[in-house]
């Protein structure tokens, strides 16, 4: 950790070939987080590769398979230092089938940066508003929106106003406030207002991506909330014991701690006492939310626990639901979704099967209002409110207690099907 400064989570998102690897990457060397050096060698391989202009991309995407395909596949992280924040960049594809990446990344970030290209023959693609639902339904409150390409729009103004005016209605149909978000024109390949302003708009007053992403406020961390660790991985390692490894969402995990990990594997959870933490190969007397920890809890069996169970104090265990309710929207399904559907929920680190009992309602979209009580059934692009049946013993929680346990996405043979939030439960 960078010291003194407080950590950001920073996730780039928007359509594929806008431009958000070249930006991450122009970030990166123009805040001297990569060296002449380094760059020299990309810009090489780029042009050998015949693809002269893709080497500030090529920082973030450094498999070797990508470069050749010139796509970003995996979630690359990458850390930086400005003055203000210390940023860990999820670089999330635009591409569908890497959606579930997106969905990883999202759920994980304090902020994000929408990248929409400015040239006129791009502007708000199906992707873009795919992105934007995910973050607001993901719960990203930070939004900034970095307009790319402006180059290829001959730095006009009416272009940057045109895609300002547009994004602003998409981004105000998912519930974000325009007048609460930077729009920032800019070129990364030329480097215009990604960290130094650009000489080529002197209309423009805004600020440059940099001083936006400085100007962004600290998250906060939400210790007061009861103690809630997903757990993403159980190990046994020799001399310590079990080992899980996770990460705290809410709340603080002290030494000598008692503590409950649910469902566990029979269902009724398993109890025991926090003997040691660690975190980067360091003892921690404490870990607090965002820290991913591993930890050895006296009395848990490495058969006793698994990825996707929740560790939370004995006297506030984690909310086993046996059906709840949630506000969801459907992003990509081939037909529709109607009762006895039973796909597959993304929760926290937890991946499990719920049925639909009831289609409460449809919603609109824009203003969350109800528009048609009980329907058949919903299909693409709907919002709505439906009842969910989990088909094994998963951990939830509501919206309105511990957000960051509440959120989720459903996958459905290999894509993402919807995403929203838990907003009522029915305890086990």
């Amino acid at each position: 950790m960078a010291k003194g400064k407080p950590h950001m989570n920073l996730v780039f998102v928007g359509h594929v070939d806008h431009g958000k690897s070249t930006t991450v990457g122009r970030l990166l060397f123009d805040t001297k987080n990569i060296d002449e050096q380094a760059m020299r060698k990309l810009k090489d391989k780029a042009e050998e590769l015949g693809k002269g202009g893709f080497e500030f991309a090529f920082v973030m995407d450094n498999l070797k398979e990508e470069r050749e395909r010139g796509v970003t596949i995996d979630l690359a992280h990458k850390k930086f230092d400005t003055d203000k924040f210390y940023f860990t960049v999820i670089d999330a594809p635009g591409h569908k089938d890497f959606i579930k990446n997106m969905i990883t990344g999202a759920s994980q970030a304090d902020a994000a940066v929408l990248v929409v290209s400015g040239n006129p023959s791009d502007g708000i693609q199906a992707q873009t508003k795919e992105h934007v639902f995910l973050c607001r339904t993901l719960g990203v409150s930070q939004l900034i929106v970095y307009v790319n390409k402006m180059d290829m729009a001959k730095y006009e103004e009416s272009r940057f106003e045109a895609v300002k005016k547009e994004v602003s209605d998409l981004i105000v149909s998912v519930g974000y406030k325009p007048a609460e978000v930077e729009f920032v024109a800019g070129a990364s390949l030329e480097g215009d207002n990604v960290a130094e302003k650009s000489a080529n708009m002197s209309w423009y007053k805004g600020k440059t991506l940099l001083e936006s992403l400085n100007n962004l406020k600290e998250p906060e961390k939400p210790t007061e909330l009861p103690l809630r660790l997903s757990i993403q991985d159980v190990y046994n390692i020799t001399g310590i014991g079990v080992v899980p490894v996770g990460r705290v969402e809410t709340g603080v995990m002290k030494l000598n701690d008692k503590v409950i990990i649910v469902p566990g594997r029979e269902g009724k959870g398993v109890t025991g006492e926090v003997k040691t933490i660690e975190m980067h190969h360091e003892q921690l007397q404490s870990a607090e939310p965002g820290d991913n920890v591993g930890f050895n809890v006296r009395g848990v069996g490495k058969k006793d626990i698994a990825r996707g169970d929740v560790l939370g104090h004995v006297d506030n265990p984690p909310t086993i639901a046996t059906e709840f309710t949630a506000q969801m929207v459907v992003l990509n399904h081939p037909t529709v979704i109607s009762v006895g559907y039973t796909p597959v929920f993304h929760v926290h680190t937890a991946q499990v099967a719920c049925q639909v009992l009831k289609i409460d309602k449809k919603l609109d979209p824009a203003t969350g209002q109800t528009k048609e009580e009980n329907p058949d059934f919903i299909k693409n692009g709907d919002a709505a409110i439906l009842t969910f049946k989990p088909v094994q013993p998963m951990v939830i929680e509501k919206q309105s207690e511990i957000p960051q346990m509440s959120r989720f996405a459903i996958r459905d043979s290999g894509t993402t099907v919807a995403a929203g939030m838990c907003i009522e439960l029915v305890k086990k």
